[in-house]
């Protein structure tokens, strides 16, 4: 894995994304040369049409982000994924006849949309194949082993299981002594047995990395053998950063505060906070000018359906643990919990209007935040914002919960991209994973990742409720 900007990437990964770009771009060519051929040699076709074939590239590959094809970790069909490739092409295809229309210079030629499309179907259809082979061989990953057969151990193996597009090949676990399993799935990987030859071991299977993943309270910690796989050249990687590589959230159940003081990250300079601020400042601002239409019209359908306020308004907990006031579009009845007190908002709630319920569908009922961050009460990205009581309730039961209230709360954030929608101390927990973890690698290139990904959410209505 490398790298980049405070987040670990597949490499191979990488490889897919880019590779899947250069042949949807040779795809267009050849569907250009076939089209254009006859009129201009193929030199001169690259010279003068790159510009509209980076078009039709970026967005096919927009299209295929879009229909989560790039999501490599979801488990799909083969009937599944090839319906996603032709709603790409076809959605595609729309976008492109849409900017045809309107700008018809940039257009290639009267035929190449047909052709286009023939091209890059074979082409997709290849690449994917051959990238699934790559998968299912396991070829161009990194060999590693498990030290540890304890709960952190396990919870590697847990989340490894999950990944279809994983970036290390688990060669074996390494346990002091037989007895030390308990309930362990080894999901088929075999053990071996003592700490004295590691380094002999790692040596002859021509391990890369060693990943350890020793509970405190189990045994001796094997420094001198450690050691030596060090000198060797062997990557010693701690078990829990490991996990948080993988995972991309902290695993709070076995980090110790010692962890995160000594771990790299959670850098917030004053200069960065200060383009953040302004970055929220002018963006909310151009957003809330230009919606203020939508955000009208919007306003007078809640309240044609229902009396009462249009706005929502609700106290909750900002940054440094400052009371704020949140706006939102008003989607439930009026007096939602005059009887129940503070609840969790649950699927198919009763109390959501007719309104509302489309409101909260397409995320408009979040809206009204730009305010909240064009005041500064709040960030584009961050963690959400919660409420007193359950803020007060939580603390007592999640390790490290007041820690999410050292930055400000985001319209969007980590947690909400990578978990679904949590209505329970269990979500909570899982989205204190994310938040953290977010908090510790925040940069500019993970706002826009958060930010891009929340636009396709809203656009597909996803994990709303």
């Amino acid at each position: 894995m490398v790298r980049v900007f405070r987040q670990y990437i597949s490499l191979r990964r990488i490889v897919f994304v880019i590779g899947e770009g250069v042949l949807i771009f040779l795809a267009v060519t050849l569907a250009s040369y076939l089209v254009m051929g006859n009129i201009i040699a193929f030199e001169v076709l690259l010279i003068t049409m790159w510009p509209k074939m980076i078009l039709v590239s970026i967005t096919t590959q927009l299209s295929l982000y879009f229909n989560d094809l790039y999501e490599l970790d979801i488990h799909t069909s083969a009937i599944d994924m090839a319906l996603r490739l032709i709603q790409s092409i076809g959605i595609t295809s729309i976008i492109l006849s849409i900017v045809y229309f309107l700008w018809p210079d940039t257009n290639i030629g009267k035929w190449f949309f047909f052709t286009n499309i023939m091209f890059l179907l074979f082409f997709l259809v290849f690449w994917r194949l051959v990238y699934n082979q790559i998968l299912k061989k396991k070829l161009f990953v990194e060999k590693a082993i498990i030290l540890g057969s304890g709960n952190l151990a396990k919870d590697i193996l847990t989340e490894v299981s999950k990944r279809q597009d994983f970036s290390y090949n688990i060669h074996s676990l390494v346990v002091q002594d037989e007895d030390e399993f308990n309930d362990i799935d080894l999901k088929g990987i075999p053990v071996q047995y003592g700490f004295e030859n590691i380094s002999d071991f790692a040596d002859s299977a021509s391990i890369g990395h060693l990943i350890v993943a020793l509970d405190e309270k189990r045994g001796i910690f094997p420094y001198k053998k450690l050691l030596e796989c060090k000198i060797k050249g062997i990557n010693i990687i701690d078990g829990v950063s490991f996990y948080e590589r993988i995972t991309g959230k902290l695993l709070v159940e076995r980090i110790n505060p010692s962890w995160l003081i000594f771990s790299d990250g959670f850098v917030q300079s004053k200069i960065s906070k200060a383009l953040k601020r302004i970055f929220d400042l002018l963006f909310s601002g151009l957003m809330l000018l230009l919606l203020s239409p939508f955000l009208l019209l919007t306003a007078i359908f809640i309240k044609i359906e229902s009396n009462g306020p249009i706005l929502f308004t609700q106290e909750r907990v900002g940054e440094y643990g400052k009371p704020f006031i949140l706006y939102k579009f008003r989607s439930m009845k009026v007096g939602a919990e005059e009887l129940t007190g503070p609840v969790w908002a649950t699927e198919d709630d009763p109390r959501v209007t007719r309104v509302g319920r489309i409101l909260r569908d397409l995320r408009i009922d979040e809206f009204p935040q730009l305010w909240n961050v064009f005041i500064g009460d709040m960030s584009f990205v961050g963690p959400r914002p919660e409420r007193e009581f359950f803020v007060n309730d939580l603390a007592k039961k999640i390790p490290y919960y007041n820690d999410r209230f050292s930055v400000k709360p985001g319209v969007t954030g980590w947690a909400q991209i990578k978990y679904p929608y949590g209505a329970s101390e269990e979500d909570a927990l899982e989205k204190l994973k994310y938040d953290l973890y977010y908090m510790k690698n925040m940069s500019y290139l993970m706002d826009m990742i958060v930010i891009f990904h929340t636009v396709k959410v809203v656009l597909l209505g996803r994990g709303s409720r």
